[in-house]
């Protein structure tokens, strides 16, 4: 079997690399070498019982790193095992949970799973661990979906809980009273995923854990932490601000790989002029063809929901031709609803499936079977992300395949240019912020729910007595006998999300024949995706939104025939609250603050399938959205504008280009995802808030005269931009002050890459295309940062 997969492997690369000779491109090959992987023995102090139960299943021995971290587990010693995909970890923390039943059949664990989805799919695995005990077991999974019916029985009888911090946070620690025989007897808490708990999520889970903790030491229990992640660059760090505890890291990986290939495919160029490439899901859609017909199964993973879909159309309409073919292309992404995703889930793993096209969803620990190869529809946006997709193909014996294709955006043609960057590059750091005051002070109001805060008691870094006599001024703690108890009606984690977005999801409503409720959507996708007369893709199935019904959260669609999609148009505007720290420079001054953004669903484009021809657009109305973050700034001098000679349009056109880059270029510096920042200019004279397109929209709309058009005279010579770079995190986590930090560097990488682009006249690998057929607004931005980095003698 493995053998007949190497073959495939090879016979899909040689295609790879005939395309790349028939379209004139370049093709970058990575080869990471098989390893056979370093094995232990079991550790002496696992009790016998469970050894025997994993050597019934074939395991004789450990990977090297499970049996590092479940001989630290054993010990009590707080541990997190942050190793590949596929590498085992599960076996770690089931062991170790056994490992307490086996000893004392009172004690309980608690497992938490960034979604739902994985909580089901752990479930499936301690189930057959069970049957080879006897079935003696208490396992059951608490969330959203748990039926009110099962929930004391729940309560009373689970030795092991399978759950998320959503439902921690909600549904078990403000009831800690009914959950008094899990707390009284909790000998683990598994966190899974722990790379996922980042930025606001991560900020706000590291005070549930706060609160886990003093709710377990009110019962007299102190739980072992077992963590499980991918490769980061920080996981120790990241574990020990989560649980505010020393943690032991395992990070050496003892399991096997196969041979693994990484292509790295840059579209041809299809308009040298304006530098313009093939498009990325054009290219996706044919090399995933060329990986389906050599017999490989492929996972396609997309980095939105709009690109998923329209990538199973274009692979559905390639494959599906008969209807024994039916079914066997599908996609996968946050929406469908459950009973869809483990048909899908299962499918992958029984084979039935050939393809599927995915958002982020799949890049977790979901059980599909190990795949044959991995396309990436674009930069994922992270190195670690990059890795975890990558890892969904492979068995520890055969070879796999994983293949880039780089969109024209300037993070994805760096990373194309230099693979080095990507092989050689530390993952991401995961960075979270747990005394972030908004966040501190929403977790101390739960907290003091769950148990009354006494004199001296410690929580977070702040000073807790003065945020309670705070919070007691405002009625809604009371002060007795140097204790504060909760005085308001309801608890306050009902209005309390994670995410820091409101938790209503929109039901999607197909009105075709009758009514049916086909899909969820998240409320801070909602309103991108399900505005009036957008249109709506469901499993390569088109539908048209004919009323979006905001106070209910509901949207009524029908069927539609159109060869477009829409694509939404979003305004943002930025207000400056409080500085923290700036620098003023020869020519512009850099500075980072508190900053308030207004974001709005403004319109939205039409664009023709298969040649991305816009066809149309329409404007909307729709509610304004608010958050409170950190941003940092450049301010480029009015004066310094005015002295360059270039005309108005080329330096208004420059800004936005300077811009586009910097936003692009920022998650470089950063090591974060590129879609944890957004980016906005400002008139630091007029406070007037103008988007990079809008500044473009101003020279398209200006009447022609001879031919060219011609910027406000007016707004040109008062102009003076703002530059921002926000988080997109409420509150923040560190994105700004690090950009200040390294404000010199965001600058000189921007400069190399507008100097390295072959282009003419500036293109979407760099500072965007001209809007003007005259002028050269790629060599205005060049000079512009030359002279911000006072380089103008180069």
């Amino acid at each position: 079997m493995d053998d007949d997969k190497n073959i495939k492997v090879e016979r899909a690369l040689q295609e790879l690399f005939k395309l790349k000779n028939d379209v004139e491109t370049e093709l970058r090959l990575i080869k990471i070498d098989a390893s056979s992987g370093e094995f232990c023995p079991f550790p002496e102090r696992l009790a016998p019982e469970v050894v025997a139960v994993y050597k019934k299943r074939g395991i004789e021995r450990l990977f090297s790193h499970q049996a590092e971290a479940l001989e630290n587990v054993l010990q009590r010693r707080h541990t997190v095992v942050a190793t590949p995909t596929a590498s085992g970890k599960t076996l770690i923390y089931n062991a170790a949970a056994l490992d307490a039943l086996t000893r004392d059949p009172s004690a309980k664990s608690l497992y938490l799973f960034p979604t739902k989805a994985l909580s089901q799919d752990q479930l499936a695995e301690l189930f057959d661990l069970n049957k080879a005990l006897g079935d003696k077991l208490g396992l059951y999974t608490y969330d959203g979906d748990t039926p009110q019916t099962m929930r004391q029985a729940i309560r009373k009888q689970a030795q092991i809980v399978l759950s998320n911090p959503y439902m921690l946070h909600s549904g078990i620690l403000p009831h800690h009273t009914k959950w008094a025989s899990l707390f009284e007897n909790l000998k683990y808490v598994v966190i899974d995923e722990l790379h996922y708990y980042t930025g606001v999520f991560g900020s706000h889970v590291a005070n549930v854990m706060r609160r886990l903790k003093r709710i377990c030491a009110f019962y007299g229990t102190r739980p072992v932490f077992i963590m499980s992640s991918a490769t980061i660059a920080n996981p120790a760090e990241l574990a020990e601000k989560l649980i505010e505890e020393k943690v032991v890291l395992v990070d050496r990986n003892g399991a096997p790989r196969g041979e693994k290939f990484l292509v790295f495919f840059n579209p041809p160029v299809v308009n040298r002029s304006l530098g313009i490439r093939r498009s990325y899901v054009s290219m996706s859609r044919e090399i995933a063809g060329i990986l389906l017909k050599a017999g490989l199964q492929v996972i396609t993973f997309a980095n939105s929901r709009l690109i998923t879909e329209i990538l199973v159309k274009y692979l559905k309409n390639d494959f599906e031709k008969t209807v024994q073919e039916k079914g066997t292309v599908r996609g996968y992404r946050g929406g469908y609803l459950p009973r869809m995703r483990r048909e899908i889930e299962k499918g992958l793993r029984d084979g039935k499936i050939k393809a599927v096209v995915s958002t982020n969803a799949l890049e977790l620990g979901i059980d599909i079977g190990s795949l044959d190869a991995v396309v990436l529809a674009s930069y994922p946006g992270s190195i670690s992300s990059t890795w975890q997709r990558i890892g969904r193909a492979g068995r520890r014996s055969s070879r796999s395949l994983g293949v880039l294709v780089a969109s024209s955006m300037p993070i994805d043609q760096y990373i194309v240019n230099h693979p080095e960057y990507f092989s050689g590059q530390s993952p991401e750091m995961g960075r979270i912020n747990a005394d972030n005051l908004t966040v501190l002070m929403d977790h101390i109001k739960c907290a003091a729910f769950e148990l009354p805060f006494a004199k001296g008691d410690e929580y977070g870094s702040e000073n807790l007595e003065e945020i309670l006599s705070y919070l007691t001024e405002n009625q809604v703690l009371l002060r007795k006998d140097d204790k504060w108890f909760w005085t308001e009606e309801g608890y306050p984690a009902d209005a309390v999300s994670l995410n820091r977005i409101t938790s209503d999801n929109f039901v999607v409503v197909d009105r075709t024949e009758g009514e049916r409720v086909i899909a969820e959507v998240g409320f801070s996708d909602a309103l991108e995706t399900l505005h009036p007369k957008a249109i709506y893709i469901l499993e390569g199935e088109q539908y048209v939104v004919e009323e979006l019904d905001y106070e209910n959260r509901k949207a009524f669609l029908t069927r539609s025939n159109a060869d477009y999609y829409t694509d939404s148009i979003t305004y943002t505007k930025i207000k400056v609250l409080d500085i923290f720290d700036e620098t003023r420079l020869k020519n512009h001054t850099i500075s980072y603050g508190d900053v308030h953004v207004f974001s709005q669903v403004v319109g939205f484009k039409k664009l023709k399938f298969f040649t991305m021809e816009n066809v149309g657009a329409g404007e909307l109305q729709l509610p304004q959205q608010e958050m409170h973050t950190t941003a940092f700034w450049l301010t480029v001098r009015n004066d310094v504008l005015q002295s360059l000679d270039f005309s108005n349009e080329e330096k208004i056109e420059a800004v936005a280009g300077i811009a586009y880059l910097m936003k692009q270029i920022s998650p470089v510096i950063l090591l974060c995802d590129v879609r944890d920042v957004g980016v906005a200019i400002e008139d630091n004279l007029s406070k007037d808030p103008l988007q990079p397109g809008t500044l473009k929209n101003m020279l398209r709309n200006q009447a022609p005269s001879s031919g060219t058009f011609r910027a406000d005279m007016t707004f040109a010579n008062r102009f003076e931009p703002n530059i921002f770079i926000f988080d997109k995190y409420p509150g923040g986590v560190g994105f700004s002050e690090t950009l200040y930090d390294k404000g010199k560097a965001l600058l000189e990488k921007a400069l190399e890459i507008i100097e390295s682009c072959p282009c003419p006249s500036g293109c979407p690998s760099c500072v965007s295309p001209a809007i003007r057929a005259q002028g050269n607004h790629k060599s205005a931005a060049r000079f512009i940062l030359k002279l911000l980095l006072d380089r103008l003698d180069n």
